[in-house]
């Protein structure tokens, strides 16, 4: 399976690219990492690429990275349908007090919008 992770320098979007990684150690997917800026993450873009390495520094396969510009969710969107991918991977998603799960404008968008399976990491 060919699977597109969408990190944007949350501890969410880390923990989404972890869990992807185990998987993808088991099953033998194809990872590709989507590098994007979230409004709520406080790292820059080079520091998620430098934490991003980091994680990926001890798995033994070829992980593509790319940096998406523009607006998030639909930047995420097409270059999932455009690069024939499986799934896509984001974390996002807190409860509130109430039991409901909130999403963030991104996270959104693209589980309204996407044609590729989306895996929602919370």
């Amino acid at each position: 399976m060919r699977v597109l992770v969408g990190v944007g320098g949350t501890e969410r979007s880390f923990a989404a690219l972890e869990g992807t990684v185990e998987r993808a150690r088991q099953a033998d997917d194809a990872v590709t990492v989507a590098i994007f800026d979230d409004p709520s993450a406080t790292l820059t873009r080079g520091q998620v690429r430098d934490r991003v390495g980091t994680l990926l520094e001890d798995w033994d396969r070829q992980v593509e990275i790319r940096d998406v510009d523009g607006d998030p969710g639909s930047q995420l969107v097409e270059v999932a349908e455009s690069g024939e991918f499986d799934q896509l991977v984001l974390g996002n998603g807190n409860r509130t007090p109430m039991g409901k799960i909130q999403l963030d404008s991104i996270a959104q968008f693209v589980l309204f919008n996407s044609q590729v399976t989306v895996k929602l990491v919370r």
